[in-house]
């Protein structure tokens, strides 16, 4: 294919370039794709009345797409790593949502944290994921990019805003600010087959926080969770939680980056 595409010039290889891309995006969204899957498939064909409720179905074919992938070497162990870890955080996040009214979930389940089914927690780990397959298929590199300990308090006050804002100032603002001076002078180099092409970092962000965002759209509309204005009535995820999803994004690949450090350090 790269020799036919080289024979009809530069739109050749730009249509072959692209199609690899999307190919390689394709294999770093594997995860969280299965999971989206997983939520339509689950709402559309999955029996009401037995004993296995919907939400334990998913929190067990979770499990078990994480096992196929390490068994079959798709996902590596470090990458499982960051799944277990996002799971932690967004298990966590999702418990004090939940207290507070932010979301909720309808079904019952018995593979539960209070309110919670366990599988939500691998769908904020299939965005760290979808970072760290993509870190590695793409063969990230970075230019100006900022110290390591200043990306971390960032992240911190990040995850801490999600939960202090119920009760002090929201800081979001103040957050993006910090997030564009410390990202807006980044680029990305990524690697589709031989040359390393390059991006804004922050571009990157947004992009992954739509995709995020459309996501989201799915979950709510096949009924895995609701958010109060959607409890008379679907309606779209408001565009202001492009916002919430950006800065979940960094907290993820702050994570990404640390696991990528101590295996460099090694």
């Amino acid at each position: 294919m790269a020799r036919r595409a080289r024979r009809l010039g530069w739109p050749g290889v730009l249509v072959h370039e692209f199609v690899c891309f999307g190919l390689k995006q394709a294999s770093a969204c594997l995860f969280g794709g299965l999971m989206v899957a997983l939520l339509v498939a689950s709402w559309r064909w999955y029996p009401a009345h037995v004993a296995l409720s919907r939400y334990d179905f998913l929190t067990l074919s979770a499990l078990g797409i994480q096992i196929v992938l390490l068994a079959t070497g798709l996902e590596s162990r470090e990458e499982a790593k960051v799944i277990a870890l996002f799971h932690g955080v967004g298990t966590a996040m999702e418990l004090f949502k939940t207290a507070v009214g932010s979301w909720t979930y309808p079904g019952p389940s018995v593979l539960h944290l209070g309110g919670v089914p366990l599988f939500t927690g691998f769908m904020y780990a299939s965005v760290g994921s979808y970072i760290a397959r993509a870190w590695r298929l793409f063969d990230f590199r970075f230019t100006r990019h900022p110290p390591f300990g200043a990306t971390v308090a960032l992240a911190v006050a990040i995850y801490v805003n999600f939960f202090s804002h119920h009760y002090l100032p929201d800081a979001r603002w103040a957050l993006f600010a910090a997030l564009a001076w410390l990202f807006g002078p980044t680029w990305v180099h990524y690697r589709i087959r031989r040359v390393h092409r390059r991006m804004p970092l922050l571009l990157g962000f947004v992009l992954v926080a739509l995709f995020i965002w459309l996501a989201e759209n799915v979950g709510t509309y096949t009924h895995v969770w609701l958010y109060p204005a959607q409890r008379s009535g679907w309606q779209p995820v408001p565009l202001a939680k492009l916002g919430s999803w950006l800065l979940l994004m960094v907290i993820s690949y702050v994570m990404v980056s640390a696991v990528h450090r101590r295996g460099a350090s090694r």
